[in-house]
């Protein structure tokens, strides 16, 4: 595996725990042979240089950096990096991103080269995926919004009863697990919660949960959320987003249960503003955002513009029958040159079904 490659299969094994840091690898690199790895651990602890560093030692003087991520060169809640490069003696360093944060934006390249040390922009795109929703959150204070949903061939989510378990296979439902813990929350809407009951929770192969959970967010309107609801009794956070006219004593037996109940101001069509918990959210430090829906919630947020990215599996089964359900609801577009066309797509196959990611696009 090339230096590069190895970096940023760090910092993948990083997602999900570093937040709103972004996860970097890295790797030091000395006469062909790798010396030292690292990467990001959660706020506040070390970054992914100063790991591969340390594990280089003395051995570092002369020798090549690779980072998925350009180097921080300001005072965070740990020192700059690029400091402790300059005086670890590397001569030479890779880079595959240039941190989009404004306090840094290239500064860090700059002091490195002023420096002494050789600097090369070694670009790429699976590295830039990595950071595609740090990128939005330091600039926006926004997550990054991405909506996964799982439906049959002929576009349905459920059967006209509701029975959903289960659409697609169990690799695509494996993969689905990997998203989660890649994602600081998990939002969907309360109609999901009383139809499914589901857990969202991450867990190990033998099905028990992980000790890092991400944020549970439910978007309830009329705090209908029943209070014995599974996820309630699974370790991590909940967040529920209602009404300010919603029953008090409804609000004080979920808060009972250790959920954040949080009150709002509905909109006109009596729903809670998925912008405005978006901004919640955003500045409670969550950078990516896995929503699985239903489909008022992922009709919502297209109707609103607020998807960022897509992540579709298909499975390769007809149900049929009117009634049943659709991944996205909502109001819709009245015209087909209105509708989101996915940019930038890739098809793969996960066991039996179809994945396909993309980025949305207002038709043009």
């Amino acid at each position: 595996m090339f230096p590069m490659q190895r970096a940023i299969a760090l910092a993948e094994s990083a997602l999900g725990t570093t937040s709103p840091n972004p996860a970097v690898g890295a790797v030091v690199v000395k006469d062909g042979v790798i010396i030292g790895q690292g990467f990001t651990l959660p706020p506040g602890q070390r970054h992914a240089e100063i790991g591969a560093m340390q594990q280089a030692g003395d051995m570092a003087r002369g020798a090549t950096l690779y980072t998925t991520l350009e180097p921080c060169c300001h005072f965070g809640r740990t020192p700059p990096c690029t400091q402790a490069i300059i005086a670890a003696g590397i001569k030479q360093v890779y880079v595959a991103v240039i941190d989009p944060n404004p306090k840094v934006a290239g500064k860090g390249l700059t002091e490195l080269e002023n420096a002494g040390i050789l600097v090369v922009h070694d670009e790429s795109e699976s590295a830039a995926q990595l950071y595609e929703g740090f990128a939005k959150h330091i600039n926006t204070g926004m997550p990054f919004v991405i909506a996964k949903f799982a439906m049959s061939m002929d576009g349905k989510i459920a059967t006209r009863t509701g029975d959903s378990k289960w659409v697609t296979g169990p690799e695509s439902r494996n993969l689905v697990q990997q998203m989660r813990r890649e994602s600081d929350a998990i939002m969907v809407g309360v109609n999901t919660v009383l139809a499914d009951d589901p857990q969202l929770t991450v867990r190990d192969e033998a099905g028990q949960p992980l000790a890092r959970q991400p944020l549970r967010v439910v978007l309830d309107s009329h705090c209908r959320t029943p209070p014995t609801a599974k996820m309630l009794q699974e370790p991590g956070q909940t967040l529920i987003f209602t009404s300010a006219e919603a029953s008090p004593d409804r609000m004080e037996a979920l808060k009972a249960t250790g959920a954040d109940v949080i009150p709002t101001n509905l909109r006109a069509n009596k729903r809670v503003d998925s912008g405005l918990a978006l901004a919640e959210i955003g500045s409670r430090g969550v950078v990516n955002l896995l929503v699985e829906g239903g489909g008022m919630v992922l009709g919502s947020l297209f109707d609103a513009g607020l998807v960022d990215k897509v992540r579709a599996f298909i499975a390769p089964v007809i149900i049929g029958g009117a009634e049943a359900a659709s991944p996205v609801a909502g109001h819709g577009v009245q015209k087909m040159s209105d509708a989101w066309r996915l940019q930038r797509t890739k098809l793969e196959p996960i066991g039996i079904d179809w994945l396909i990611t993309g980025y949305p696009d207002k038709g043009n």
